[in-house]
């Protein structure tokens, strides 16, 4: 990660942040200490999950919260994003869990007197499963229980939070959850993913009026991810098809935040695959944000097939791969960001998400992730390359601090800079770890002498 080092990069300028980042559901544990969310559902059915696990412990974040604000802490990062269970803190029967909203007031409180900036995540997938059972975000009363729960969560965390992110990936939460069905609660139907879009999304838009009640001074936005496609050809109908991609997985879910209405997409689309827009939901949609979250791994070619739908293909046989079977493509996220702010007069944009898995193994009490370490040089030199191109980028975070739970994976990938033994729960900082550790120790010697000198 050389880049850090360099003279006159915009990542040796401490007003760049740059952080860790983790979610909740992927490392608490604790579960006897919430309710029931849609993944612990989710996990109980056979087939769903890779290796059959849950994530009833994961890395048992709840109880080991020292240590892991010490590693933090250690990292010399500038900031730790992190995500808020809803069933840990609403029951079901709309009261408040005060131990649940306790443990975040602890973990804010632990991170200021580090003087490490909190980033905290609303929605990170684990809807509660009491709101499921009642349709879930198909249901439009979920955005409006959403927002009651951010204005409890707002005004208890009240001069403690730096920024606040409404919801994470709400394409993985519809699409994957509510129409291919490999993400909870695991429904399939083109019918239901762009109603449940509609529903995050307004959810998204409450929520950030309240939060201007409850915290004006706080920048308060959005994470997206987003997946760049290529032609792969200059044939006319993978062209189209190409499009067709970009509409369906990128301008569905950033057209409405930043222009208040949806691709004409929504036009050719099947009635009964259109969602349910009432007067004023585009406006609430389109709250003003401080900034987007910009998530990134890979990109995809897409071909018109024949089928209904564009195909993506597999990575290249050639190029090299993360342990996902994921293309390693950096240039994907220069040309992305560059279109993002090509076609929309962008906010400020953080990369709240950028990382890879590899088959990371310990040996001799190290890890030895050398993939990782170029993926995240490569990465950030990406970012600043769309940054000398004009994109106004104001962070950046690692994917993730911990190994973790990895959704429908369970725990067969390993996307941590910190090592984790499930059986053990030990820690353990991989090399790509001790790098940043080493990069930043520099980089705050740096800042801290430019400021004495001033």
């Amino acid at each position: 990660m050389e880049i850090l080092a360099k003279s006159g990069s915009p990542f040796t300028n401490k007003a760049f942040t740059i952080g860790v980042a983790t979610s909740s559901f992927q490392i608490e544990g604790d579960a006897g200490n919430r309710e029931k969310c849609i993944w612990d559902t989710f996990c109980e059915q056979p087939g769903k999950i890779a290796d059959a696990s849950h994530g009833l412990i994961a890395c048992d974040h709840i109880n080991r919260i020292e240590e892991d604000v010490a590693i933090i802490d250690s990292l010399h990062v500038d900031a730790y994003r992190f995500s808020i269970s809803w069933p840990r803190v609403i029951r079901s029967d709309g009261t408040v869990n005060h131990e649940g909203l306790g443990f975040y007031i602890s973990l804010l409180d632990k991170l200021a007197a580090r003087n490490i900036k909190a980033y905290v995540t609303l929605y990170h997938w684990d809807l509660p499963q009491y709101l499921e059972d009642k349709g879930g975000w198909l249901n439009r009363d979920t955005a409006f229980a959403f927002a009651e729960y951010v204005d409890i969560v707002t005004k208890a965390f009240e001069g403690k939070v730096y920024s606040y992110a409404t919801l994470n990936e709400p394409f993985c939460s519809a699409y994957l959850g509510y129409e291919v069905g490999i993400h909870a609660p695991g429904l399939i139907g083109k019918e239901y993913g762009k109603k449940a879009i509609h529903h995050l999304l307004l959810a998204h838009g409450l929520a950030m009026r309240v939060i201007r009640k409850n915290a004006p001074d706080i920048e308060a936005g959005i994470v997206l991810n987003f997946t760049p496609f290529y032609p792969n050809s200059t044939a006319e109908k993978d062209l189209k098809a190409t499009q067709l991609a970009h509409d369906h997985h990128n301008d569905w879910y950033i057209k409405p935040l930043l222009h208040a209405q949806y691709p004409a997409l929504i036009n050719e689309i099947p009635v009964s695959h259109r969602p349910d827009i009432r007067e004023g939901d585009l406006a609430i949609i389109a709250e003003k944000i401080d900034f987007l979250g910009v998530n990134y791994y890979t990109r995809a070619k897409v071909k018109d097939d024949g089928g209904e739908d564009p195909y993506q293909l597999p990575a290249p046989s050639d190029s090299e791969q993360t342990a996902m079977g994921w293309e390693v493509y950096p240039q994907g996220l220069t040309d992305l960001l560059v279109q993002l702010h090509r076609d929309y007069t962008l906010p400020p944009v953080i990369i709240t998400e950028n990382g890879l898995a590899s088959d990371d193994n310990l040996v001799a009490g190290e890890v030895n992730d050398e993939q990782r370490i170029r993926y995240l040089t490569t990465h950030l030199n990406a970012v600043a390359e769309a940054m000398a191109q004009g994109v106004h980028i104001t962070g950046y975070f690692v994917w993730s601090l911990l190994d973790n739970f990895e959704w429908s994976l369970g725990y067969e990938k390993r996307f941590g800079i910190v090592y984790v033994d499930y059986a053990t729960q030990q820690r353990t900082l991989k090399k790509s770890a001790k790098t940043l550790q080493r990069i930043l120790e520099v980089r705050n010697e740096m800042s801290t002498s430019v400021s004495s000198h001033e």
